[in-house]
């Protein structure tokens, strides 16, 4: 903002994480950014606002991603030395006790020309900013290929191959290419289908260049990636990514010296940023837009002068040019009219409208990280028998993920399910399954039959997409989009209190209860000797969690058929 006064230092060296996410992030880490903003609007009394100059400590979800990516790390490292036990000094693993000594080692297993580098850390390029290190370096012809190793997903199985229609001219994709674990040998792999991240891509572009300065790289213009299925390593062609690195990397240097000024816009990176804690306040008082609206709306308001919520409320010019499609620029002036109201949450329709079925069931399912779905939570509801109880029903696991009594939690909750919506279609009445955003159930439903097939009871793919694609699986968090607009998001935790609802335990959400999950099933010691920190306590801890989740659901989805109308205002009433 122009407001602000750069404070400039000496040009830091850059880490691939520096090239990508928020790039005020990236200046308040590299210490170019002042602790006030000048600001009369801001603070009319003191004409500034103070802001810290510290960052909060890391988020737990935070530490629990790196914690999971070291241990997945040291896994591929382990199976990798297994690969090539046969084959002394094949893989040599760099240590040292500073920086300057991995160097030198990595460099000396260079020189020795060793097939596969575990942990290489490589010369720093001052005259570029930027350093760096690779879980792996894998010799080729003229030198080495950076590999790198995430603890995420890079390939899935490949569709079923369209053919193309007689006479259209379409070509067939070209089939990505991967190369074994124990070999450098890319293949065209017409099996995969593979998730591109821009992250990864612009790491391994990072390495290219830190690898030709060092004098060791291969002219390939190649790279790797093991993910965490570490069954093959992806080969990404990185020419198109290393054309616009030198831009970036220029752009983003120039951020860190303070040479370029950043200001403060809420994305999705803020929720786990430690520099929220500064960011919030500022924007709050300078009453952003990007605090209604996200993403490439707030690009695109700001380009037509629509800074702040104000502004976007009293908005009433036309679309602008490069406004997403699927966006609502009315829902987006909707909001910040709510917004400057106080309003949680505002009608679209006159009569909010949720499906009803004599047979509903609430479901929740919680899992743990990429590992697997622990627990399928269910209540249910019979309204053609009031003096039937509304239950809930837990379907879990306590053996660690990942673990093969997944299969028999999973396949006694669906066949429960299936029971249910059976005996209600015998009984002439209707069924709906009720979750609040499909993507994760959906994610695991399918999942956990893809997973799990063949086991005792768990269905084929087929039967699960017949069901979650039919009217009798219904995602409340979609009735809430096609009901109201939500100043500010459309969480359960934020829609179901305006509907009455309160979870019992005042820590409740889904990364709390992963730490909770750590020490329910073994892998953390408890945080006292009371009893409900010891694993039971935690499991039953876990397990109120999921009810309450469940009963959320209910609540909300009920309150939309019954009082939502006149308790939430309309949107011609802001």
């Amino acid at each position: 903002m122009d407001d602000r006064v750069a404070v400039r230092r000496a040009r830091r060296l850059l880490s691939a994480r520096d090239l990508s996410g928020c790039d005020h992030r990236l200046a308040l880490d590299s210490g170019v950014v002042p602790d006030t903003l000048a600001s009369a609007e801001s603070s009319p009394e003191k004409g500034v606002v103070a802001l810290t100059a510290e960052p909060s400590a890391e988020d737990p979800s935070v530490t629990r991603r790196k914690e999971a990516a070291t241990a997945h790390r040291e896994t591929v490292a382990e199976m990798l030395e297994g690969l090539h036990s046969d084959q002394p000094g094949a893989v040599v693993r760099v240590a040292g006790s500073n920086g300057g000594d991995r160097v030198a080692a990595t460099m000396a297993a260079c020189a020795a020309d060793v097939a596969w580098i575990w942990n290489a850390s490589l010369p720093a390029d001052p005259d570029a900013g930027i350093r760096g290190g690779s879980e792996l370096l894998v010799r080729v012809a003229d030198g080495y290929v950076p590999v790198i190793v995430v603890n995420h997903r890079v390939t899935v199985p490949a569709p079923p191959a369209k053919k193309a229609a007689p006479g259209s001219g379409d070509t067939p994709a070209a089939p990505p290419v991967t190369s074994p674990l124990w070999s450098w040998s890319p293949t065209p792999d017409p099996t995969r289908a593979v998730r591109r991240h821009r992250r990864d891509l612009l790491r391994l572009a990072h390495l290219t260049r830190l690898l030709a300065h060092a004098g060791v790289g291969s002219t390939t213009g190649l790279g790797g990636s093991i993910g965490l299925d570490a069954d093959c390593i992806v080969v990404h062609d990185l020419t198109e990514t290393l054309a616009g690195y030198d831009d970036l990397l220029t752009r983003r240097g120039a951020i860190a010296a303070g040479e370029l000024t950043t200001g403060p816009s809420r994305v999705g990176e803020c929720r786990t940023c430690p520099w929220w804690v500064r960011c919030e306040p500022e924007l709050t008082a300078t009453r952003d837009v990007s605090l209604v609206v996200n993403g490439s709306q707030v690009d695109a308001l700001r380009t037509v002068g629509v800074l702040t919520i104000d502004d976007l409320a009293a908005f009433d010019g036309p679309v602008p040019s490069d406004w997403p499609g699927r966006a609502d620029l009315a829902d987006a002036v909707t909001s910040a009219r709510a917004w400057l109201a106080g309003v949680p949450l505002i009608r679209r329709i006159e009569e909010p409208v949720v499906a009803r079925a004599d047979v509903e069931v609430d479901v929740d399912m919680e899992s743990y990280g990429e590992d697997g779905a622990y627990l399928w939570g269910t209540l249910l509801t019979d309204r053609t028998d009031p003096a039937r109880e509304v239950l809930y029903r837990p379907f879990v696991t306590w053996d660690p993920l990942p673990t093969d009594d997944e299969a028999r939690s999973f396949a006694e909750f669906w066949a429960w399910l299936m029971d249910e919506r059976a005996a209600a279609h015998e009984a002439g009445h209707t069924f709906a399954a009720y979750c609040y955003s499909q993507a994760a159930e959906n994610r695991w439903l399918l999942g956990s039959a893809r997973r799990f097939a063949g086991r005792p009871g768990v269905p084929a793919i087929g039967e699960i997409e017949q069901f979650i694609g039919s009217p009798e699986w219904v995602d409340v968090y979609e009735a809430v989009g096609t009901n109201f607009v939500c100043p500010h998001g459309k969480g359960l935790k934020k829609i179901a209190p305006v509907a009455g609802f309160s979870w019992r335990d005042p820590e409740a959400g889904g990364e709390a209860s992963m730490d909770w999950y750590r020490v329910a099933v073994g892998r953390d010691d408890p945080a006292g000797p009371d009893p409900t920190d010891s694993a039971e306590g935690q499991r039953a801890r876990l397990l109120r969690y999921n009810e309450d989740d469940v009963w959320a659901t209910k609540v909300l989805r009920e309150w939309i058929d019954t009082a939502a109308k006149d308790a939430i205002p309309h949107r011609s009433a802001l």
